[in-house]
């Protein structure tokens, strides 16, 4: 066979996703994190880039709250959520112990991505913030596809 040559194989249509009936939060979600060693560098301080995995455990703790989980949507509608862009200032650092609020918050909502708004707080201070988009890829070629629409009505 030619390189380039190969057929992909048809799927069946996905079954209809159905999510559960879970009212729509009137604020930011928020989950609680606590600083550990393994998220700190050699001076007690959290490495800048484990915001970074903060920031991923809260959304996808946002969208199992909404009803989503990763693995059913990869599996059920072959959809999946990839990280497209990020952008974040950091203002205080965290230190070990620490007990951070992690939020959430979608600032847009298009067909195929979100752009969501997260910060990171200790107590009333303001540690990190940032914007991330996420895009919905078809989980077999990473192509871009359409959020299911049960995800878009839950979001609007």
């Amino acid at each position: 066979m030619a390189r380039g040559s190969f057929k992909l194989g048809v799927l069946p249509p996905a079954a209809p996703l159905t999510l559960p009936t879970v009212p729509k939060p009137e604020s930011p979600f928020e989950l609680r994190v606590r600083v550990y060693w393994e998220d700190t560098d050699a001076g007690g301080v959290v490495f800048y880039a484990n915001y970074l995995k903060f920031f991923e455990r809260a959304r996808t703790e946002w969208l199992r709250e909404l009803g989503v989980g990763q693995e059913a949507l990869k599996r059920e509608q072959q959809a999946m959520f990839v990280v497209g862009e990020t952008s974040l200032r950091y203002l205080v650092p965290a230190r070990l112990d620490d007990l951070l609020r992690i939020t959430v918050a979608v600032r847009e909502q298009g067909r195929a991505s979100l752009v969501v708004a997260q910060q990171a707080w200790r107590d009333g201070t303001l540690l990190a913030e940032g914007t991330i988009r996420i895009g919905c890829v078809d989980s077999g070629t990473f192509r871009p596809r359409r959020i299911p629409d049960p995800i878009l009505e839950r979001l609007a």
